[in-house]
């Protein structure tokens, strides 16, 4: 039996929340005795299977049939419950991505089992896992078992584990053709706004904008921190339904899901719907002129103040530390 691992990629380029899915099996596999096997389904002999085998694992299987040259939710499905009746696999981990979200729930009905989703972290109680995942817009946990025989699929949420966190070593590569069905749809060419979104996903650092900036105009004062922190500028939904900033940078429940190493929030007051979207940041700093504000309460460095007056001498004292 195995821990079968989910690497997502497009055109051979990793999705780096597959490595935050590694660790999260890397985990699992010290609690239960298991190895970890990586699955990257490709129609081709893969690149990226020799960026993955750097890490500690007892193999990587490229899942290999041409009509996997590009993702479908049917070829994903076929690829998967080969590969997944071939290793006998105990648990399949992956990253709650949006195709995950797509193909996952598909591949565990072929065996008769539930998904457990969108976990923020798992307890070993006596050898058996419990998973525990939010609910109601993150204002409860639910801790979760799993009755039944394998194969167990989870998904664990942006953040819950750090993808610099996955062991390195080293693993053999192993190419398994598989048999891939008629496909019943033919893919588009992914949607692309007319200027480019923005993945904030991918961020290392965030600077991120709410009520408090009072205007669109004013969103030149954060622009110009995220400037001089070479970051990705963000904002909670009240800004983006205004139309200060473009949908893509909204965090929060009905936003993107981010876990960047640093997060500043500036003017957010840290309503839950927000909260949930970035509460596993590395490091979260808030400037709010309330001292009560809920974002306080996540933060590991707050500043009580005006942000008007706080970011610009932020800025200026970030200059001076450059040069």
């Amino acid at each position: 039996m195995s821990i079968l691992v989910f690497i997502e990629h497009k055109d051979c380029v990793l999705n780096k929340a597959s490595l935050e899915a590694v660790a999260a099996a890397q985990s699992i596999a010290k609690d239960t005795g298991l190895k970890v096997t990586a699955v990257i389904p490709c129609s081709k002999d893969c690149s990226l299977a020799q960026e993955i085998s750097q890490y500690n694992l007892d193999k990587v299987i490229v899942a290999k049939n041409d009509k996997l040259n590009i993702y479908t939710p049917d070829g994903y499905a076929d690829a998967w419950e080969q590969i997944i009746k071939q290793t006998n696999a105990q648990y399949v981990v992956m990253a709650h991505t949006y195709q995950v979200r797509d193909f996952a729930p598909k591949v565990a009905a072929r065996f008769g089992k539930e998904i457990v989703g969108d976990c923020i972290r798992y307890t070993n109680n006596g050898g058996k896992l419990t998973f525990t995942r939010r609910i109601f817009l993150g204002k409860l946990d639910a801790d979760v078992t799993i009755e039944g025989g394998a194969p167990y699929f989870v998904t664990f949420q942006s953040g819950s584990f750090r993808g610099d966190n996955a062991e390195k070593g080293s693993a053999q590569t192993e190419t398994v053709e598989v048999d891939v069905k008629e496909l019943r749809m033919t893919p588009e060419e992914p949607f692309q706004e007319a200027k480019a979104s923005v993945d904030l996903t991918k961020s290392g650092i965030i600077v991120a904008v709410g009520r408090g900036i009072k205007s669109q105009e004013n969103i030149a004062v954060a622009q110009a921190l995220a400037d001089a922190l070479g970051a990705d500028l963000a904002a909670s939904r009240p800004i983006c339904d205004a139309e200060w900033l473009p949908i893509d940078r909204q965090i929060g429940s009905s936003g993107q899901t981010v876990a960047p190493k640093v997060y500043i929030a500036l003017g957010i007051s840290g309503a839950i719907q927000h909260t949930v979207g970035m509460k596993n940041a590395g490091t979260i700093v808030a400037v709010n002129k309330d001292a009560e504000a809920p974002i306080f309460d996540i933060a590991d460095y707050g500043i009580v103040g005006d942000l008007f007056e706080v970011v610009p001498t932020l800025v200026e004292e970030i200059k001076k530390a450059k040069s």
